[in-house]
C-alpha cells in the first residue's frame, strides 16, 4: 500500500492523519491499516460507554463506517484519535438512546423465577432515556469530556490524553458539562419524584450527573 508520492502507509512510520488523508484521495488499504491501528482502544471506549457488549459491537462498527464517509472532512486541529473518539461516543450515545425508545422486555428462561417489577423496570428505562438525551443536548466537546470522565471512568489525565487537550480544559469542559446536565435533568432531584429512588439506585447511568451542582461548585473555588 502506497500513499501520496507512493510512499507505504503500512510502517508505524506514517502518522494516523496521513493515513487519513490518504484514504481520502483514494487509498484503499489506508483505513483498514487506521482500523487495525485504533481498533482495541475505540472498542474498550465503546465497551466502557454502553455497558453492553454486543451494543458496543454494533456502535464500534457504526462509528468507523461514519469515519470511513467523513475521512474527507477531517482537519488537523486535533488528533486523529480524538476525531475517532468522538465519533464512538456519539455513535454509542445515538445507540443507547434508539434502544432506549424502542425497549424490549425478556422473558426469563425459569418459569418459576420472579419477574421483575413493572413499574422498577420502567422507571429505569425512563431514567436511562433522560440522560442520553440530556447528553446528546450539550455541547460535543463538553459531552466528549463528561463520558469520559463520567461514564468511561477515565481519570482527567487520561481524559486529557484520550482527547488530545490540557487537563484544564477537561475539567472546565466536565464542569460546563455537568452544569448543563444538572439544569436538563433537574427534576430528577426532587425528593418526592417518583424517579427519586430510580436516580439514587442508577447512578452507573452517569455518575455525578446527580451531584453535578455541588460538583460544579466545588470546582469553581
Amino acid at each position: 500500500m502506497s500513499g501520496a508520492g507512493g510512499r507505504n502507509c503500512t510502517g508505524a512510520q506514517v502518522s494516523d492523519v496521513e493515513l487519513v488523508r490518504a484514504h481520502a484521495a483514494g487509498d484503499p488499504h489506508a483505513f483498514a491499516e487506521l482500523v487495525r491501528r485504533h481498533r482495541d482502544r475505540m472498542w474498550a471506549v465503546a465497551l466502557r460507554t454502553t455497558r453492553d457488549p454486543k451494543e458496543a459491537a454494533d456502535a464500534l462498527q457504526d462509528a468507523f463506517l461514519s469515519a470511513h464517509r467523513a475521512a474527507a472532512g477531517f482537519r488537523a486541529d486535533s488528533a486523529v484519535t480524538t476525531w475517532l473518539h468522538r465519533i464512538v461516543v456519539n455513535s454509542c450515545l445515538d445507540r443507547m438512546r434508539r434502544r432506549q425508545a424502542r425497549p424490549t422486555v425478556t422473558l426469563p428462561e425459569d418459569d418459576h423465577e420472579e419477574l421483575a417489577a413493572p413499574g422498577d423496570a420502567m422507571a429505569d428505562k425512563e431514567l436511562s432515556l433522560l440522560v442520553h438525551q440530556a447528553l446528546l443536548k450539550i455541547p460535543a466537546d463538553q459531552r466528549a469530556a463528561v463520558v469520559a470522565v463520567d461514564v468511561e471512568g477515565y481519570s482527567v489525565i487520561d481524559a486529557a490524553r484520550a482527547l488530545g487537550v490540557a487537563e484544564g480544559t477537561i475539567k472546565s469542559r466536565c464542569a460546563r458539562g455537568r452544569t448543563k446536565l444538572a439544569l436538563l435533568l433537574g427534576h430528577l432531584r426532587a425528593e418526592d419524584s417518583p424517579t427519586h429512588s430510580a436516580v439514587e439506585g442508577n447512578r452507573s447511568a452517569l455518575p455525578h450527573v446527580t451531584q453535578a451542582r455541588t460538583h460544579t461548585r466545588r470546582e469553581d473555588r
